[in-house]
């Protein structure tokens, strides 16, 4: 006899090549089609399996306790704050992300948004859009790469992708993380603080979470100096929004370049009113080949469990090893 498909949800969009790829190996559930949530959820409390395409779909402790049956959590993004990780571990429950398919996508973009802040790129397509070339010349940009230090928060594998190419740059770069990084020739700082002292640049690419909230906050900004730029790839949660906005508007730092926020998509009015803040929404990996990519990911690591065979990509909290089938 052929062997029965495996029970799983799927939670957040119902993007068309993880639907695809699931139905062909799973018997799926959308939660996105659900009238009644709890209900639903009630309904399929035997599921082995949950693929969440949203980073925004919170999974605690309490929800991952309505499923009783349930062996591994397929997330897609790197970051996978937004998920007990630390409970799925202690009930024997897999979680993985989807890693390394982003990295250069994500350090693309990082220096992408680095020089639109540092040159004042989208304030200069403004400038031309709005007919002003044919009055006046769009003014010198205060900052440049050519006689800036970068200050990295994070070195993992996308923080090195981008320091390579802040190398190729020809830009200098020092970097603090929790561990000295001995692979990679930058100096570390072991102490936020003393480098933000020490540079003029700060770009954030470290995972969120209760251990990194708010690590950005108005001691660091105020380090960082009056010739201060601030980037954040990371979380909006590493960032004191409120200390950034204070920061900004008293020019205790010169400039922001964000990618991410507080209370995503929702961006505070006065950091939109702003000229000195360059403003993305949340595109570090948001390319259709990246994003194909991460989706195949999230497939993947279901259809190897359903396989009996070990998750590609289990996060830190939850090894391979410490896994344990219901």
């Amino acid at each position: 006899m052929p062997r029965q498909k495996p029970d799983v949800i799927l939670i957040g969009p119902l993007k068309p090549l993880i639907v695809k790829g699931l139905e062909a190996a799973c018997t799926l559930h959308k939660a996105a089609e659900a009238k009644d949530l709890d209900a639903f959820y009630a309904e399929h409390a035997d599921v082995g399996a949950i693929a969440i395409c949203a980073t925004t779909e919170l999974i605690s402790d309490k929800f991952m306790a309505r499923f009783p049956r349930l062996q591994i959590i397929s997330s897609f993004g790197v970051g996978y704050d937004h998920i007990d990780a630390k409970s799925a571990g202690a009930r024997g429950i897999i979680v993985t992300n989807t890693p390394e398919v982003l990295t250069e996508e994500v350090a693309d973009t990082a220096l992408g948004l680095l020089l639109c802040t540092v040159r004042e790129l989208p304030q200069s397509d403004r400038f031309v859009r709005a007919g002003k070339w044919a009055q006046q010349g769009f003014p010198l940009t205060r900052a440049t790469l050519r006689n800036r230090t970068v200050g990295m928060v994070g070195m993992g594998a996308i923080g090195k992708a981008i320091a390579r190419r802040l190398d190729a740059f020809g830009v200098p770069v020092v970097y603090h993380a929790r561990n000295k990084r001995p692979e990679v020739p930058y100096r570390h700082y072991p102490n936020l603080l003393d480098m933000a002292r020490d540079v003029d640049t700060l770009m954030v690419i470290v995972p969120g979470g209760a251990a990194t909230a708010n690590l950005i906050n108005a001691h660091v900004l105020d380090a960082l100096g009056p010739n201060g730029i601030l980037i954040n790839m990371a979380r909006g949660s590493v960032v004191d929004e409120p200390a950034l906005i204070k920061a900004l508007q008293q020019k205790r730092i010169m400039a922001a370049g964000l990618d991410v926020y507080a209370k995503e998509p929702h961006v505070p009015a006065e950091l939109m009113a702003m000229e000195n803040v360059v403003l993305f929404p949340h595109v570090g990996s948001a390319s259709v080949y990246t994003r194909d990519k991460m989706d195949q990911l999230v497939v993947d690591n279901i259809v190897a469990w359903a396989a009996g065979k070990p998750p590609l990509t289990p996060v830190a909290e939850t090894p391979w090893t410490s896994w344990r089938k219901a």
